[in-house]
């Protein structure tokens, strides 16, 4: 664990403030929900919460399927990394962030569909490929990661199986996290 030199003192109803640098750094937006943990060492730990983490097994199951489907690689997102591959290299995308674009596209519930080749969407923080489809996974009306294509030298403009598939997937993934 990193030591900070920041001290924060918790409020007379139990609250402490995370330093914004801390939150800038983390991703910690409003309304993110944090895990608290404590250890043997009587240390208090808080972790960002993924509900997608939580279902990493069947996110992979699904990533896998579409994948196969699709013919296109499959990438899920939790609101800050890569949770689950298919059809590419593992190594190279889990855990990386998600891009600024990602992002944006959660944040404002938008779909990304690769019109034409010329279409430019980034949805991975270090990693210079496009996608061909993004869509938000929305459980409960609160966005909880996201799910996308990676374009091919095959597939550089998406159909409408690649569409209903990463449509299917993600409204799958929202309904799962919902229990």
């Amino acid at each position: 664990m990193k030591a900070t030199g920041i001290v924060r003192r918790i409020d007379d109803l139990g609250r402490v403030v995370i330093p914004k640098e801390i939150r800038r750094t983390m991703r910690i937006r409003e309304s993110d929900p944090l895990e608290i943990y404590t250890n043997n060492e009587g240390e208090v730990i808080f972790k960002k919460y993924s509900a997608i983490s939580e279902i990493y097994e069947n996110a992979a199951q699904v990533a896998d399927i579409i994948a196969k489907l699709s013919g296109c690689p499959v990438v899920v997102f939790d609101r800050d990394h890569v949770v689950a591959v298919a059809g590419a290299q593992k190594k190279e995308y889990m855990e990386r962030r998600v891009s600024v674009q990602m992002e944006d596209l959660m944040t404002n519930r938008k779909q990304f569909f690769a019109k034409t080749k010329d279409d430019v969407f980034n949805s991975i923080e270090g990693i210079n490929k496009n996608s061909l489809a993004a869509l938000p996974i929305i459980s409960a009306g609160d966005i909880a990661g996201a799910v996308t294509f990676l374009a091919t030298e095959e597939n550089q403009v998406t159909n409408d199986l690649q569409m209903a598939l990463i449509t299917a997937a993600a409204q799958f993934l929202g309904k799962q996290i919902e229990g």
